[in-house]
């Protein structure tokens, strides 16, 4: 497995993988087959498909999804992908204000998704994505009475565990209290 995930994450992956051929009586081929025969063109109408027809779960379906249609940047490719989420410059100059504070942190975990950045040790500590208008948005796994300019974890599409979450406009903004939110955080998972 990629090392950009943790022990956790690599145990998770194996596990859906390995449980899906027991629990639906099919292999990973026959369901890469099924999928391509969806009328859909769009991810979330593949998913939805799926769901509805085979009543396969999220975490099953992106799997499959990814080997039956593999995007030009592989999942576990990091690199690649940062490149491709990290274009805006306004936006990356929070991303690595943040990223130099967390960077020595021992059995750092960086993990990069097509939709954000993210940081764990044991599980994800902290993650972020760009925003329009050179702004960043920074998930931490800390209550948003940490910090006033916090607001309560919404929908986001990272890991669960981040309990908040705040918009930065600049790489100033990453400031003390946020380096301590960040610890903390660290601390925590």
């Amino acid at each position: 497995m990629a090392e950009h995930l943790t022990e956790r994450q690599k145990k998770w992956f194996a596990s859906v993988q390995a449980s899906l051929e027991r629990d639906t009586g099919k292999t990973l081929a026959e369901w890469v087959a099924i999928a391509r025969t969806c009328p859909e063109t769009t991810p979330g109408k593949r998913t939805e498909w799926l769901r509805e027809h085979h009543g396969l779960g999220v975490n099953r379906i992106a799997h499959i999804l990814s080997e039956a249609f593999p995007s030009e940047v592989a999942w576990d490719d990091g690199p690649a992908l940062r490149a491709a989420l990290w274009k805006d410059p306004a936006s990356t100059a929070i991303f690595e204000a943040i990223e130099a504070q967390v960077k020595d942190y021992p059995g750092l975990v960086t993990g990069q998704r097509k939709g954000f950045s993210a940081w764990s040790r044991n599980f994800q500590f902290a993650s972020v994505r760009p925003l329009k208008g050179g702004k960043a948005r920074l998930g931490l796994c800390v209550s948003p009475e940490a910090d006033p300019r916090f607001e309560p974890y919404r929908n986001e599409g990272w890991s669960e565990r981040l309990k908040a979450a705040v918009t930065l406009s600049s790489p100033d903004e990453v400031d003390a209290s946020i380096v301590k939110l960040l610890k903390d955080s660290w601390d925590a998972s």
